[in-house]
Order: structure tokens, then C-alpha cells, then sequence
């Protein structure tokens, strides 16, 4: 790693952890001797800055699963550079397993990771995450407690394998799971696929949520140079922890925090990097409140003002149809990628390696220009997520046109609308369900409320009657999200929601809907005089929650165009947290 130009600005009395270790008192004794208590000595930490390492490993965290080794090497790397380390569990909020879905827990983690932080006496932050939500959340904590953070990518896991067949986690799932259904495989065939699609630790290697968030969060400027690409099981990987250790230790000394990385210019480079990658649909709502917790207001504007620019030059599942994630690190990796966009970056801005976005991606070369294309040659012309409004969603939907039959691009059509997910289900199931080609298959009350926490249910089945006749796409709509494996002409995160009263509450079965993505339009053909009636017939569905989390979720959780921050964790809600007392 090149040694960071910035100057170290603090000093041993300015560390934070002197608050608890360093007075002559009675309390400090108290910090002192339990310190000692663990055998630590105080020359092992007097004087050096206090780094947490924030981990999300658990035993039902298959994306994490090698976290519980990495974090010695992330040790490792504070020690050689001078620090005291220590590891602080959190959450592990794992996509695989926590339902109803981990978009529930993603707030849960950032106030976790913020109050850990605040709490103890930690000068500076190496946050170990991957799985969707964990990016996120960490960073939304880092931010608010603004300590010098740095963020520790779990990589993504080795590719897929199935009968010579290489598989992509979730896009594969998906297709073959249609398949099965359509009777095209056997049960035998789909144990295979089961059993070979994911054979290592580490996140989604297609481009999936997991991929998408840890590029923003590099492009964001918040992750070593090239470091959001490396796989897990690689050796570099084992290198990267060490040196996000290392490199944590000099941030402190330098006072570089989070907010003197996040400008506005920042997060309109992150958005650039999600179009171009050809990134999940979830990548709008993580920073638009990744954004605003760094005081920087992000809207869908600016993404559909990068949509209109940055073409996807990503070419990996489900938005290309070949290569995952390792092709992707092979061929060039994240630094390739900017490389081939910077008209599009701020190359000022700074990074957590103390040099410019400009500096780190300085001489960096495409090994193979099919995975990472150059703009001339595109996989997309324009950027991956397109942001439509309507009188369907006045605030705002998401789909992902890179990903879809290219036919739905403007499309009108009958809506079968559903109230939730099994009666859904089992319209799908049912072959004499009158499922046209033409249908627009609707869920809601699947949102932020609703769901409640807004599931990834928005890749609706294919009917299977429609998979017989051999179809594989229609037009699907949702307030929900869906996975950033997923494809298809999917409408999601549809604002704002049903549930709470949104229009796409008062749709019926047999209204039309016209959507037309190149005008970024979506309407159902139902007049205002109609609607009106129908709202004044409208009843709020029962409450979800009456006690606990759930309850503080939905009294607090904002809509997806507002990135379903809770509205008292906005930067702007009160005055800054005061540091704890000490008595």
C-alpha cells in the first residue's frame, strides 16, 4: 500500500480512548483494571489509538463464514501499524436466513454500529461486512458516529458448478427453479443445482446486492483501492484485511472520518459506478440513505440523471449473461471499470487510502474488454435502473431495463392484482388461472409497512401456465424489493406504498397499466373521478406490530424513495450526539 500524503494531525492526548484510560481517577482505574483483568498490559495500549472491529460473522452467516479468520488478520495488520485492537460483535443480519427479510434489521445494525462505536472507547472503525444489508448498515452507523471507519468487503464467493454448467447464485436459482416447474428439468437435476451453486464462502459472486453495495461503498470512497472485487477465497483477500488494519491506525492519526470522505460529489460517483456495474435495484434506497446520513441530499433525480449517462459496461449476471464475479476481479476488477468511466467520476475526491478516487484507479488496465467493456461498447446503452412516475407511483418505482425482455419496455396491459403473497402463490400454481402474455402480474402490501420491511418478493413467479407455453418474462409489479440476483421486467419499490394508502392500493383486477421506460412513465388508465371513489372506499389494513422492534419500525420507517431511513436517525432530525459522560 503507498503511504497516504496526509498529514497526521493527532496527537496521543487528543485520542478518544484517553477519555477512559488516561485520568488519574478512580473511574479510569476502574478501565485500567479490567483491561488487566483480560491480561492485556497497559503498554499495549497506552498511548496507541483504540480500533473496534465491528464483525458480522455468526454461524448462520454463510456469506461471512470466513470472518471468524479474517478477523485475526485484520488484527494483525492494527498491531504492525501500532494500534490496539478489538473486536466488537454485531448483527450479522444474514440474507440467506433471517426472515421476514433483513431489510427489517438493516436500521437495527446501523443504530447497533453507531452505539458500539459511541459507547466504548474505540478512536477508529474496521467494519466487516458483505451480505446485502451489512454494507449498508455499518457504513450508516460509521457515518453518524464519525470516527475514522474503514470497510472491510467480504468478497464475493467462487463460481458456481452444475453438471459442466457454470451456475451464478440467485440468477441461476431463478431460472432453473422455472424450469423445473416448466418441466424442462428433473427433481434429480435441481438437487445438482442446489448442491453446486454456491461451493464457498463469501457474498453472491453475480451482481447482485452484495457486489453492488461494496463497489458504492468504494466508490464512495469508504474501501481500499480495488479492494470491493477481490474474492473471498483469494489470498489477496487475506492481504486486504491486513492492510484495512494497517491502513485504520493512520486514518486516526489523521483525523480522516467519514465526513470529510462523503461529499455530494462522492455519492454522485458511487451512483456512476452502480449504473455502469449494471447493479441491484436495492443500490437507490441504501444510498439515499447512506447519502443523507452524510448530510448530502440524494434523490431519484440523480439517478435518473445518471441513468440517462452511464451506460452498463459490467458485463456480469443477471445484467450480462455470461460472467460473474470473478471473471469481473480477473479482468480488471473495480479500479478497470472507473477507469473506463472517470469522464463520469470526481476525480478529487478523497478515499480512505488518503489519495483521490483520481490517484487510486491511476494506470489501471482491463485484462479482458468482453467482462469490462469499453462506453463505446456497452452491454446497455444506458445506465442499469431506470426510475419511472405515474399516477401508479407519484413518488417514484424502480426497474431494472438491462435485465429484462426488451419487449416491456413499453407495455399495456390488464392488472391481476394480488393482496398478498400466498394467495399470489397459489394463482400462479393454478394452470387454469387466466394469465395472459399481456397480464401485469400485481402484489402489494409488500412495502416498507407492509411486508412488513419491505421483502425482496418483487421477482413475482412466472405463472405456470405461462412457462408451459414457454415464456419466461411478463411485466411484474410491486411496492416490494426484489433480489439484485433477480431479472425480468419487474416494477418495484412502488411509492408510495399500498399499505399505507398509496394508489397502486386502488388498482383492480382488469385496469389497465401502460408503462413506457423511455418516457419513465407509469399509469393506470382509470379515471381521477374513479379514483377518487375508490379512496374514499379505501380501509387501512390491521396493524402489523403492537409491541417491540416491529412496532418502533413501522411508527418510524420511512418509504422507499426516502431510502427507509427511520425519521429519527436522519442527519437533521436533532443536534449531534454528545459524547458520554464519564463519572
Amino acid at each position: 500500500m503507498t503511504e497516504s500524503p496526509l498529514p497526521k494531525i493527532k496527537k496521543i492526548e487528543d485520542l478518544r480512548s484517553r477519555r477512559w484510560f488516561g485520568p488519574a481517577d478512580l473511574r479510569s482505574f476502574g478501565h485500567r483494571s479490567r483491561a488487566m483483568q483480560m491480561g492485556y498490559s497497559p503498554e499495549e495500549w497506552t498511548g496507541r489509538p483504540i480500533i473496534a472491529i465491528i464483525n458480522t460473522w455468526s454461524d448462520l452467516q454463510p456469506c461471512h463464514s470466513h470472518f471468524k479468520q479474517r478477523v485475526d488478520d485484520v488484527k494483525r495488520g492494527i498491531l504492525m501499524a501500532g494500534g490496539f485492537p478489538v473486536e466488537l460483535p454485531a448483527i450479522s443480519v444474514s440474507e440467506s436466513f433471517v426472515k421476514p427479510t433483513t431489510m427489517l434489521y438493516r436500521n437495527m445494525l446501523a443504530m447497533e454500529t453507531e452505539e458500539l462505536l459511541r459507547s466504548h472507547p474505540i478512536d477508529g472503525a474496521v467494519l466487516m461486512g458483505g451480505c446485502d444489508k451489512t454494507t449498508p448498515g455499518l457504513l450508516l452507523g460509521a457515518t453518524s458516529m464519525n470516527i475514522p471507519a474503514i470497510f472491510l468487503p467480504a468478497g464475493p464467493m467462487l463460481r458456481g458448478n452444475w453438471g459442466g454448467k457454470t451456475l451464478g447464485s440467485g440468477s441461476d436459482s431463478w431460472k432453473y427453479w422455472d424450469e423445473l416447474r416448466a418441466g424442462k428439468i428433473t427433481d434429480q437435476d435441481w438437487l445438482g443445482v442446489e448442491g453446486g451453486i454456491a461451493r464457498s464462502y463469501g457474498t453472491c459472486m453475480t451482481m447482485g446486492t452484495a457486489s453492488t453495495m461494496t463497489a458504492i461503498a468504494e466508490a464512495v470512497g469508504m474501501v481500499l483501492p480495488g479492494g470491493s472485487s477481490v474474492p473471498a477465497a483469494d489470498a489477496g483477500h487475506i492481504r486486504l484485511a491486513s492492510e484495512s488494519g494497517r491502513r485504520i491506525v493512520d486514518m486516526v492519526w489523521e483525523d480522516l472520518t467519514p465526513q470529510k470522505i462523503q461529499s455530494k460529489a462522492a455519492f454522485g460517483n458511487a451512483i456512476a459506478v452502480a449504473m455502469a456495474m449494471g447493479c441491484s435495484t436495492n443500490a437507490i434506497i441504501h444510498l439515499i440513505a447512506m447519502a443523507r446520513r452524510a448530510g448530502q441530499e440524494i434523490g431519484l433525480e440523480d439517478f435518473e440523471t445518471y441513468s440517462r449517462k452511464v451506460p452498463v459496461i459490467g458485463n456480469v449476471r443477471p445484467s450480462g449473461n455470461t460472467y460473474l464475479m470473478e471473471d469481473f476481479f480477473y479482468a480488471g476488477g473495480i479500479k478497470g471499470l472507473m477507469g473506463n468511466i472517470k469522464e463520469h467520476l470526481d476525480l478529487t475526491c478523497l478515499t480512505v487510502s488518503g489519495r483521490t478516487i483520481g490517484e487510486n484507479i491511476e494506470g489501471a488496465k482491463i485484462y479482458n474488454d468482453d467482462v469490462i467493456r469499453p462506453t463505446s461498447n456497452p452491454i446497455y446503452g444506458e445506465g442499469s435502473l431506470a426510475v419511472l412516475k405515474g399516477n401508479l407511483a407519484p413518488d417514484g418505482c424502480v426497474i431494472k431495463p438491462a435485465a429484462m425482455d426488451q419487449k416491456f419496455l413499453k407495455h399495456s396491459g390488464p392488472a391481476v392484482v394480488f393482496d398478498d403473497y400466498p394467495s399470489m402463490k397459489k394463482a400462479v400454481d393454478d394452470e387454469s388461472y387466466p394469465f395472459t402474455p399481456d397480464s401485469v402480474l400485481v402484489l402489494r402490501n409488500a412495502g416498507p409497512q407492509g411486508g412488513p420491511g419491505m421483502p425482496e418478493w418483487g421477482m413475482l413467479p412466472m405463472p405456470k401456465k405461462l412457462l408451459k407455453e414457454g415464456y419466461r418474462d411478463m411485466l411484474r409489479m410491486s411496492d416490494a424489493r426484489m433480489s439484485g440476483t433477480s431479472y425480468g421486467a419487474c416494477v418495484l419499490h412502488v411509492s408510495p406504498e399500498a399499505y399505507i394508502g398509496g394508489p397502486l392500493a386502488l388498482l383492480k383486477t382488469g385496469d389497465i397499466v401502460e408503462v413506457d421506460v423511455d418516457a419513465r412513465t407509469i399509469n393506470m388508465v382509470v379515471s381521477e373521478e374513479e379514483l377518487a371513489r375508490r379512496r374514499a372506499e379505501w380501509q387501512a389494513p390491521p396493524v402489523r406490530y403492537e409491541r417491540g422492534y416491529g412496532w418502533m419500525f413501522t411508527k418510524h420507517i420511512q418509504q422507499a424513495n426516502e431510502g427507509c431511513d427511520f425519521d429519527f436517525l436522519k442527519t437533521e432530525f436533532g443536534r449531534p450526539v454528545d459524547e458520554p459522560v464519564i463519572f
